[in-house]
């Protein structure tokens, strides 16, 4: 630390910063990669002519392609639990705890939310394209961006009395409510796939997640909207990266410019040393009227003797103040820049001429 002077707390932070960058810019090379490959992905039309275009292919499998489609069950739709004649192939339904949390830093009530039930349904169903060729989706809950229609949402409100007032207060919760909502991808949707399409033994086509360990997208918007909202998603990645990053770098800009200070203040004062050895002004120089003593060493007399030491001769100006009251010796080793006598700060020291 005497080195380099690094606390602990801007150690601490410039930690953090370091970590949280590096995990935000991992995964914003994530999300650029995902994107990049996404636009390189070949838009396939979903017709009659696209199963014999997988059977001339020797793998009979195309890794990363785009394909659009209307939604068709493959058996039974499902059905909607709360509104009649709504039905669809993917069903998620949900139900929510709403309440008031006390937050005693902020003195105030804040929201708070809950998932109390989460139940997620769906049946084996197709793509359907022109001259009705068909795409078998496989394993529709592990691709991102799926995001169906709400057809069900009711805000249930909580009733309590006045004793329920009172544990609330008491507890620093207030319920406010559940909320019950029904999502689905209902029939007849246009839905965007982008995945492994291959041909299987019995000819029928199949898109799937890719083997290769790319993302798996199912999207109910087009394709050019779907590559914005990844390009938006990398954006934000890149600028908390970057913030992070920059944040670092403040600290590190910061602890330097304090130690280059640091250095700066002892070179001076090794320069000063210097100077006054070599004009004589060392911890040996006595002042005028020195007597030498039995043992031969030079005896200070104690008018002119340093005030802290009472040894060695003054032969230091404090300035601003102006005061000769000690050596350079005792000046170096005071753990405050203020003189002995008036406690004002020392701005500079140089060395005294005496006659």
């Amino acid at each position: 630390m005497d080195e380099f002077p690094l606390r602990t707390m801007e150690g601490l932070c410039l930690g953090t910063s370091l970590a949280v960058s590096g995990f935000f810019f991992y995964v914003y090379r994530k999300k650029r990669k995902t994107l990049d490959k996404l636009k390189d992905a070949p838009q396939v039309a979903l017709n009659g002519k696209l199963a014999n275009l997988l059977n001339v292919i020797p793998c009979k499998c195309m890794q990363y392609v785009v394909i659009e489609g209307s939604v068709q069950p493959v058996g039974e739709p499902l059905r909607s639990q709360f509104q009649e004649g709504s039905v669809g192939v993917v069903q998620k339904l949900m139900l929510r705890e709403h309440k008031l949390v006390w937050n005693s830093l902020a003195r105030t009530w804040t929201d708070s939310e809950r998932v109390l039930h989460q139940r997620v349904n769906a049946v084996p169903f197709s793509l359907v394209g022109a001259d009705q060729a068909t795409v078998r989706v496989l394993c529709p809950l592990e691709a991102s961006g799926l995001e169906m229609e709400v057809i069900h949402e009711k805000f249930h409100q909580a009733v309590f009395g006045f004793t329920d007032i009172i544990g609330q207060y008491l507890s620093g919760e207030k319920p406010k409510g559940h909320l019950e909502t029904e999502e689905m991808l209902k029939v007849g949707a246009t839905l965007t796939g982008v995945g492994e399409l291959i041909l299987d033994t019995d000819r029928v086509l199949k898109l799937r997640p890719p083997t290769d360990g790319s993302e798996y997208f199912l999207s109910t918007t087009d394709f050019e909207t779907l590559c914005l909202e990844q390009g938006g998603q990398v954006e934000v990645w890149r600028v908390l990266a970057s913030v992070f990053a920059l944040a670092g770098a403040a600290i590190l800009i910061w602890v330097g410019r304090r130690y280059y200070r640091s250095l700066r203040l002892r070179w001076d004062r090794e320069q000063q040393r210097r100077e006054f050895e070599s004009r004589g002004a060392g911890e040996t120089t006595a002042g005028p009227g020195a007597t030498q003593g039995s043992a031969g060493v030079q005896e200070t007399p104690l008018e002119n003797a340093c005030v802290i030491c009472l040894t060695r001769a003054r032969n230091c100006v404090l300035l601003d103040c102006g005061h000769v009251c000690c050596c350079y010796s005792c000046y170096q080793a005071l753990p405050q820049p203020t003189c002995p006598i008036c406690r004002q700060a020392i701005k500079r020291v140089v060395p005294l001429f005496q006659a």
